[in-house]
């Protein structure tokens, strides 16, 4: 149901309502809180209402569901929970009162509103990289878009960016969208990558790539763009091991479209303004396994975390988090006992950061490695006292790369005590635990 802007006062806000966000939302509702949440678009269901491919729904529904309908079901449930929902507000201001509550000011077309909640979800997902932030020279012309934005016009409004594209960067949207410009007779003259290996999932590069006979070029970027009104070219390079273009090697590529998908960023900027501090790997809020960042009372979900690479692994996010600002806010245990948990050698990043050992939530260690191992890897959560190590859990994964997200499942019990909790991979090929 939608609520008037007035001021109010409810016991959880949970801001975005993409997957993570309904998830929380409903979560929130469940466990007996009052329930706002707050969307700055129209409709619920974040970046689902524009992914017409399927794949979605496996973990959560056993179903091959495309974004829509996944966001469907989601929205159907939050629907049912009898939670309050707020469209086109934008929060711009958040603050913590005298008696430990917050204070929101939310702004829409309808006017101003103010909102005070006794706990908050950040489930705010991301941002996508511009090319100002790749740090691709030349003039500004029409024709660069971001994946997400090419995909939302393409498939929401049913408009084509150009008619002879040249993509940047192999991530998951980008390998998409190139599968999807060239079913509606766009020339793709190919994907090109800065890194040595693709930045997306190998079947997205099967399916969306190699189905199509869409040429992907690694160890290669674009350093410059050529067209005063409309692109009319790209400049390609390719680059050396410390990703810097090689004299020699440039190449014109005729283009009247770039599609960049160069990574995104967690948006975090309202956490930041709450003293919520961020992991620097993941460049969203340090969190313990309940999603709780190490400001008390605020809770973090989905890929405002970090980012996942399948919605059911954020709605998973939003359900814990809801939960755990549920009983936060009415009044359930608030002492905390926060362990470090570090990602040794061979890992990009490992999330959480903190196991808090007095909750009753176990949850999972999420990782991704910070290079492919494809012999295999072993895979284990020690905990740390001085210098003895006791192993907690692991499991063998047949390969590993770092554009696959991992998780590793935590015991249902852990020690007190420990000095920290640490995660370790032991390479099948021999090569330790430095990969």
């Amino acid at each position: 149901m939608s609520v008037g802007l007035q001021s109010m006062e409810t016991d959880v806000v949970v801001l975005g309502a993409g997957p993570a966000g309904l998830a929380a939302a409903v979560s929130a509702r469940s466990a007996g809180a009052r329930v706002l949440l707050v969307e700055r678009e129209d409709r619920v269901g974040g970046i689902l209402k524009q992914c017409v491919h399927d794949g979605f729904g496996l973990e959560k529904f056993r179903e091959r569901l495309t974004g829509p309908e996944y966001a469907l079901r989601e929205a159907d449930a939050f629907r049912a929970s009898g939670a309050s929902l707020l469209t086109e507000a934008y929060v711009t201001s958040a603050t913590r009162s005298g008696d430990s509550s917050f204070l929101l000011d939310c702004v829409s077309p309808r006017g101003v509103a103010q909102v005070r909640a006794r706990a908050l979800v950040m489930a705010t997902g991301c941002r996508e990289r511009t090319d100002r932030q790749v740090f691709i020279h030349g003039d500004r012309p029409a024709g660069i878009f971001t994946a997400g934005l090419a995909q939302y016009m393409v498939n929401v409004q049913g408009l084509l960016p150009g008619r002879r594209a040249v993509i940047l960067g192999s991530g998951d949207i980008g390998l998409i969208m190139a599968r999807r410009l060239t079913l509606e007779g766009v020339k793709v003259e190919g994907v090109y990558e800065i890194k040595s290996e693709p930045s997306g999932l190998a079947r997205n590069v099967r399916q969306c790539l190699e189905d199509f006979g869409i040429p992907l070029y690694l160890s290669t970027t674009v350093t410059s763009v050529r067209g005063r009104r409309r692109v009319e070219g790209v400049t390609v390079a390719a680059v050396d091991g410390r990703s810097r273009p090689i004299p020699g090697t440039e190449r014109e590529l005729a283009c009247d479209t770039l599609i960049l998908s160069v990574g995104l960023i967690p948006e975090n900027e309202l956490a930041v303004s709450l003293g919520v501090p961020l992991d620097g790997a993941t460049r969203g809020p340090r969190v313990d396994q309940n999603m709780h960042t190490l400001a008390d009372g605020v809770f973090a979900c989905g890929n405002a975390v970090h980012v996942n690479d399948l919605a059911d692994y954020v709605s998973e996010s939003g359900r814990v988090a809801g939960g755990a600002a549920a009983a936060w806010a009415l009044g359930g245990p608030q002492a905390r006992d926060l362990t470090p948990l570090r990602a040794g050698p061979g890992f990009l990043y490992a999330v959480p950061q903190f196991v808090d050992v007095l909750s009753g939530e176990r949850g999972s260690v999420f990782f991704r490695s910070n290079a492919t191992v494809a012999a295999g890897a072993r895979v284990s959560l020690g905990a740390m006292k001085d210098d003895d190590r006791r192993e907690l859990a692991a499991k063998t994964y047949p390969v590993l790369r770092p554009p696959e997200l991992e998780r590793l499942v935590l015991p249902p019990e852990l020690p007190s005590g420990a000095d920290s909790y640490i995660l370790d991979m032991e390479r099948m090929d021999g090569g330790g635990n430095d990969a």
